[in-house]
């Protein structure tokens, strides 16, 4: 059973930064996916940013292109999500996926992701 770590949330003022980590205990196959979703209460789980591991291709949210960069470590089993600029609607639980095969009409879709993290909470200040 694949098991996702998250770490690097807190509370920040808006216009700070914030680095999320993802470690995974298992290396993904060339196929899948890597990235993070986000959550606040009342709300549906929405995309975030996600690497796919064929090409190592980065993929973003409108919300977040520009102000946040989703980059990998080694072998497949790490993740990391660069926040700057943070405003208060970034404000939300960030939550770890990885998915086994994940195809590209289904990067940003949850439905696409087999393993979870537990999250970390971003919580922003203004």
């Amino acid at each position: 059973q694949v098991q996702l770590v998250e770490s690097g949330g807190g509370l920040v003022q808006a216009g700070e930064s914030l680095r999320l980590s993802c470690a995974s205990s298992e290396r993904a196959g060339s196929s899948g996916a890597m990235g993070w979703f986000r959550q606040s209460p009342g709300q549906e789980r929405e995309f975030v940013a996600a690497i796919r591991w064929n090409n190592n291709r980065p993929y973003y949210s409108d919300s977040v292109k520009g102000r946040f960069t989703i980059s990998s470590g080694n072998a497949r089993t790490t993740v990391y999500l660069q926040m700057n600029s943070l405003k208060p609607e970034d404000t939300a639980a960030y939550y770890c996926a990885a998915g086994r095969g994940t195809i590209l009409s289904m990067m940003s879709d949850p439905r696409g992701y087999n393993y979870w993290g537990q999250g970390t909470q971003v919580t922003v200040s203004s």
